[in-house]
């Protein structure tokens, strides 16, 4: 089966619920990281016109999503009474111009950054999730645990709920990043409270539709997939991976692994493996999901402490390959490397990246270095083999770069850019 055809499986398994060339939610139309549509080769990206605008995007960590001509993303702004807030704004893909702006909540991090964000790599303010989008409306779920329904023509407030509030909200330190999962009629994310750690709400009206389990919240966004043909949400939480099904919220399978601080890549899932990884000494392991009669359980393929480190950076998974930024607190100088799946033996390693963010476009990598250069790498396990790079935007560039209809949005804490890849 080629690599494009197994897209087109894996998008009917998923019922993902986006158009050809959308990237409607973090980490994509498939939940990995993965676009729909192929980059050949990266000329394209010193062509003189390529790059189509550039605009602010003050403060904060959140990635593009796209949807029918704009894109959305979160940034932090001031209000008329001068208090810095979150705020969803949408822009025109094509111009770069903003079409509407609509504001969340007060900013009230205890990052260590002040308002003015850092210039360093302490973290900093502004909003940490990205909003996801469907059928005119987008959802966005703040650093204060509160989650919006907004319209998508013009931003307006459809629906919210308070999860601190309303559902014993349990807020992980330096405070929610985890990105609202769309999946059939229901928006899905973290919770708290006994019996609350996962909630699901409809996505049109925002009412309560289930909520279960006793666990606490990591900075990682869960993921839909399916395994041994069950669809089902995974959850990296402070006391390991959790497997739900997406109708109930019914355990399916659960796998402990260790929480040092922050988790807060989500795991990767390649066929009936799971990966996952984490920072401050934490490291890396790979599980495989068996069938026991009707049900799933989780068994351990390797284990490495310390080692295969994703910190915030999710890679992804091509034929039997992890490509992504494996470092811990290697500002500027992290590498971008290939791992194999089954043994975890690095296969090529190249420094330079720092804790930027890779997605695939075929059968090459499109990377953002965490200084603001986009890079075209060719996805093979035989050797680094570099396709294009351009500096492109200033700023810290801890989000992840997007390919949407042709279209490529990365941003930083300061500025993005759009650049055209046809």
């Amino acid at each position: 089966m080629t690599f494009h055809k197994f897209l087109a499986v894996f998008f009917l398994l998923l019922g993902s619920f986006t158009q050809a060339g959308e990237w409607n939610q973090h980490r994509g139309p498939f939940f990995n990281n993965q676009s729909d549509e192929a980059l050949h080769g990266g000329s394209w990206l010193n062509s003189p016109n390529s790059q189509l605008w550039k605009t602010n995007t003050p403060l904060g960590f959140s990635s593009f999503t796209t949807s029918a001509g704009n894109a959305y993303t979160l940034v932090a702004e001031e209000d008329e009474d001068g208090l810095m807030r979150e705020v969803c704004i949408a822009i025109d893909l094509k111009s770069g111009e903003r079409v509407w702006s609509s504001q969340l909540g007060i900013m009230d991090y205890k990052a260590g950054g002040g308002n003015s964000g850092a210039s360093d790599n302490k973290g900093g303010d502004g909003p940490r999730s990205t909003p996801s989008v469907l059928d005119g409306k987008v959802w966005t779920y703040d650093s204060d645990m509160k989650l919006y329904c907004l319209s998508a023509l013009d931003g307006e407030l459809i629906w919210k709920v308070d999860v601190l509030k309303q559902h014993q909200g349990i807020n992980p330190r330096w405070e929610n990043a985890c990105s609202p999962l769309i999946v059939d009629d229901l928006v899905i994310v973290y919770g708290g409270g006994r019996n609350q750690a996962f909630l699901a709400f409809e996505k049109n009206s925002g009412n309560p539709v289930w909520q279960s389990g006793n666990e606490l919240a990591t900075h990682a966004t869960p993921v839909l997939a399916s395994i041994h043909g069950i669809r089902q949400v995974i959850f990296f939480c402070q006391s390991g991976l959790i497997s739900v099904n997406p109708s109930n919220g019914r355990e399916i399978w659960r796998q402990k692994f260790p929480f040092k601080v922050s988790t807060a890549a989500s795991p990767v899932v390649a066929g009936n493996f799971v990966f996952c990884s984490a920072g401050y000494g934490v490291g890396s392991g790979l599980y495989r999901i068996v069938r026991k009669g009707s049900k799933l359980e989780s068994l351990e393929i390797w284990r490495k402490p310390n080692e295969i480190i994703n910190h915030w950076s999710t890679p992804i998974h091509f034929q039997g390959h992890l490509y992504g930024m494996f470092s811990f607190k290697k500002y500027g100088d992290g590498p971008l490397q290939c791992i194999e799946l089954k043994s975890g033996e690095v296969k090529w390693s190249r420094d330079g990246y720092g804790p930027g963010n890779v997605i695939l476009a075929g059968s090459n990598l499109l990377a953002l270095t965490d200084s603001g250069e986009l890079v075209v790498v060719e996805a093979s396990p035989l050797r680094y083999r570099e396709l294009g790079r351009r500096k492109v935007i200033s700023g810290k560039c801890w989000s992840t770069p997007i390919l949407s209809n042709g279209f490529v949005l990365a941003r930083s804490t300061q500025e993005a850019a759009c650049l055209s890849a046809r």
